[in-house]
């Protein structure tokens, strides 16, 4: 198995656990978003990033170190689906 197919089931697998965390408990996403409306009507910067991961750590079942250096690619791609959720749901406003 090369190194690219080994971190791509590393993220599958991490991606898995995060799902069954939200079917499991879905008032996770809707105080994901919750935060990232809040959080990213101050832009998108790293610092917002980081806020919002923070924060989403802090009131979810959801773990995401609070260094964004040490974010996954698991956890770097909720992140930016929040955004992209966001920024579409302003775009209909």
């Amino acid at each position: 198995m090369s190194a690219s197919e080994i971190q791509k089931t590393r993220i599958i697998n991490e991606l898995q656990g995060f799902i069954r965390k939200l079917l499991q408990d879905p008032k996770i996403l809707e105080q994901s978003l919750e935060v990232a409306r809040k959080e990213f009507a101050n832009g998108s910067s790293p610092e917002v990033m980081a806020r919002v991961a923070n924060e989403i750590s802090d009131t979810t079942s959801v773990h995401i170190p609070e260094d964004p250096a040490e974010h996954s690619e698991a956890d770097r791609l909720f992140l930016a689906l929040l955004r992209e959720v966001v920024l579409e749901e302003q775009a209909l406003y």
